[in-house]
């Protein structure tokens, strides 16, 4: 359970709020970002490469979250959907576009007004700890493309 809860965490980087604060609010911002920042390594790489980052991130969220997802619960604490999130953001982006993904999907996420976002949410089990993220997460995709396509 250990490792479930150090990979649901996001390799630890959720537990900061609780340990700065006191409170996890905040905590899937720091998931978040620490995807956004491991997400610049791959800026020169090919688009599938982003892709099979997220695929792993996905899974890695569907399973590492899945104990602690009784009753409908989703813990501040986890952070690995956030993570599974901003990765499907940027697939295939840089620049502006990769900035306006990941700020997009972080938003919608926050503030889950956006169609399929807070119904994802409301999925029982892990797949509404994670759905929602990846839901706002195509947000973020469509409109990094959308600034792309624009730009050029």
């Amino acid at each position: 359970m250990a490792v479930h809860r150090f990979v649901a965490s996001g390799f630890s980087v959720g537990l900061i709020p609780s340990r700065l604060w006191g409170s996890d609010n905040g905590a899937g911002t720091f998931g978040a970002g620490l995807a956004a920042v491991a997400s610049l390594l791959l800026w020169d790489q090919a688009w599938w490469i982003h892709a099979a980052v997220f695929v792993v991130f996905f899974g890695l969220s569907m399973w590492s979250a899945a104990p602690f997802a009784q009753d409908h619960a989703d813990p501040g604490w986890i952070v690995i959907d956030e993570m599974a999130g901003t990765f499907i953001a940027v697939i295939g982006l840089s620049g502006i576009p990769w900035i306006v993904a990941v700020v997009v999907a972080r938003l919608a996420d926050i503030f889950k007004i956006l169609p399929g976002v807070s119904q994802a949410e409301r999925l029982p089990g892990v797949f509404g700890i994670t759905m929602d993220d990846v839901v706002a997460g195509c947000y973020g995709l469509g409109a990094g493309w959308l600034t792309w396509w624009v730009m050029q």
